[in-house]
């Protein structure tokens, strides 16, 4: 059947949500059959070329792709829900394990700065994300905004690393959970796992994610009333650690200060960065949000503000009460309190840990099934994950997928792997986001001169290799300076550059990043340079991921959407000949 007879059937007649035809996961022109398929690997470049160049656009993000899953979600959310939704998703393991972790090996007391750096350079991508989710409220998140701005490559490749970011975050959590329950049982961290061979096996990892997600598929709104309780009691135990670490804080356990030197400072923050990786998820809550130009900023800058300075004093608290050689990387702050005799503080940091791993799970689960929705919508994965179930008004198909990648992820591979893989993903999401708001800001299709195009890319070019290259000098000689005389002054040329020789193209409606092009270019800089103080192994992950996605997209994701795009396109031009016909009429 075609694909306007399909519709055409489908707008009489409603489809069921629990179907499983190999339409509903493959329903594009290019797998219809072993001839087609072949046929369109034949035409490889000439479609990668024009997904290379194609871009979306706002109309389309936000009204035709939404109808990929049937059914709307419902809007019930407001600026309070995403509040709470914001201390929920990032006040979890990030605090609670990597504080410990980084503080042990890399940074000593100093993990403070470390904070400092990773919640200026989140603060930057709040400040962008909530520009973008202000203007295209919908669920695909950055996925959405970076398809409309750098292209539908571009925007694949942040699909792929939006899912791993995912899949591993949801897996980190749901591990750290395990420990902190073993902790709550005062046995060791590790004791309720199975050992088989060379991996330990976390199967209540598994079940808990399973709870999580049965709970995001019910309800979007009971899931945040249930998320505000257990965030509230989260916050009681949070000011218990502050109040009683500060009263048990010895300032010698301060000296010394940096024992791993400024590297090692840059190279927790690097880490430390997942901490605040869960903010990313409220963006994807915009398609239920009643007033998105009035909830978002209040709900992301609002959250975000507060947790930055939070963070900051839980690890300056947790430096205090124990030497930074002491620290045990797995329960850092129950075993803390141990070690200065409040051994019943511990049970109430584990269980306080426990709630604020299950609130980031909770989060989790609905937002990264909303960027999996929206990047279904788009076919870069099978639209039968784009679904939205009637009843419900949650994507339950999306949801599942994620729950069981991260399911089978979490079974096996401890936090230390997953956490610097999670932070390149993040970081480098974070930095397209930055390019994203400069290229929104200072070119509009079939406006901006093409002179002043090109003075964008080449600036854009110059900030992001100028910013690589301070990164690399800072890795390969972090006592030198003179690299930095030619890095830096090049970011700043190319910086006001943007300021002084490109008229902005675009002012928002309703909320904008202040001081742009500063705080977007600075944004760059500084992810750049978090991402070049991980070690290499790190980079060795990610680039084998990348080139899995690389595989997947030009076997699949490729022709799915060329051939979603110009069946979009068709429809577009048979809709505007029946208007023009109409009209003569």
């Amino acid at each position: 059947m075609s694909y306007t007879g399909q519709e055409a059937e489908d707008e009489v007649q409603p489809r069921a949500y629990w179907r499983w035809s190999k339409d509903d996961f493959l329903p594009e022109d290019s797998f219809r059959n072993r001839s087609s398929y072949m046929s369109a690997l034949s035409q490889i470049y000439p479609r990668f070329k024009d997904r290379l160049v194609s871009r979306s656009d706002d109309a389309n993000e936000i009204t035709e792709l939404r109808k990929q899953s049937e059914n709307d979600m419902k809007r019930c959310l407001t600026w309070w829900d995403l509040t709470w939704f914001g201390f929920g998703s990032v006040i979890g393991a990030g605090i609670f394990v990597l504080t410990g972790q980084e503080a042990h090996e890399h940074a000593g007391p100093a993990i403070v700065l470390s904070y400092v750096a990773s919640g200026i350079s989140a603060m930057l991508s709040v400040f962008c994300y909530t520009e973008f989710s202000v203007e295209i409220p919908v669920a695909g998140g950055s996925f959405a905004y970076l398809r409309i701005e750098l292209g539908d490559f571009a925007a694949f490749i942040a699909a792929g690393n939006i899912l791993l970011e995912s899949i591993i975050g949801g897996a980190a959590v749901a591990r750290a959970w395990t420990s902190y329950f073993a902790t709550l049982l005062n046995r060791q961290p590790n004791s309720l796992r199975i050992r088989k061979g060379s991996y330990l096996l976390d199967p209540i990892a598994v079940v808990v994610l399973a709870i999580a997600a049965t709970i995001a598929m019910i309800s979007t709104k009971r899931t945040s009333q249930l998320n505000w309780i257990a965030t509230a009691l989260n916050t009681l135990v949070i000011l218990f650690v502050l109040i009683a670490g500060f009263a048990h804080a010895d300032t010698s356990n301060l000296s010394p200060f940096l024992p791993y030197g400024a590297k090692g400072i840059f190279q927790a923050a690097a880490i430390v960065y997942f901490a605040y990786g869960g903010f990313d998820n409220i963006a994807t809550m915009a398609e239920e949000t009643k007033n998105p130009s009035r909830d978002i900023p209040l709900g992301l800058l609002g959250s975000m503000s507060i947790i930055t300075v939070v963070y900051c004093l839980m690890a300056l608290s947790l430096s205090m009460m124990q030497k930074y050689t002491e620290i045990d990387p797995n329960a850092a702050y129950s075993m803390a309190f141990q070690s200065v005799g409040m051994k019943w503080g511990k049970y109430l940091v584990a269980l306080g840990a426990l709630k604020g791993m299950t609130t980031v799970l909770l989060v989790g689960a609905l937002g990264q099934a909303r960027y999996t929705t929206h990047i279904a919508r788009a076919h870069m994965i099978p639209p039968w994950f784009a679904l939205v179930h009637p009843k419900t008004g949650t994507p339950i198909n999306a949801t599942l997928l994620m729950t069981v990648l991260s399911g089978v992820i979490a079974l096996f591979s401890s936090l230390d792997v997953l956490a610097s893989l999670l932070s390149v993903s993040t970081l480098f999401i974070f930095m397209m986001m930055a390019v994203a708001l400069l290229v929104r800001r200072y070119y509009v299709r079939e406006v901006t001169p093409r002179t002043n195009l090109l003075k964008l890319v080449i600036f854009i070019l110059i900030i992001v290799a100028s910013s690589m290259g301070t990164s690399a000098y800072w890795g390969l000689r972090p006592n030198g300076w003179v690299g930095y005389v030619v890095t830096i002054p090049l970011w700043l040329l190319a910086t006001i550059g943007l300021s002084v020789f490109l008229p902005q193209q675009r002012t928002p409606k309703v909320w904008g990043v202040p001081l742009v092009p500063w705080l977007p270019s600075l944004s760059i800089a500084i992810n750049i340079f978090l991402m070049g103080s991980l070690a290499p192994q790190a980079f060795i992950r990610f680039g084998i991921c990348t080139l899995v996605m690389l595989v997947y997209y030009i076997l699949v994701g490729l022709h799915a959407t060329y051939d979603m795009a110009h069946r979009q396109q068709k429809l577009g031009d048979l809709k505007v000949k029946n208007e023009d016909e109409a009209g003569k009429a």
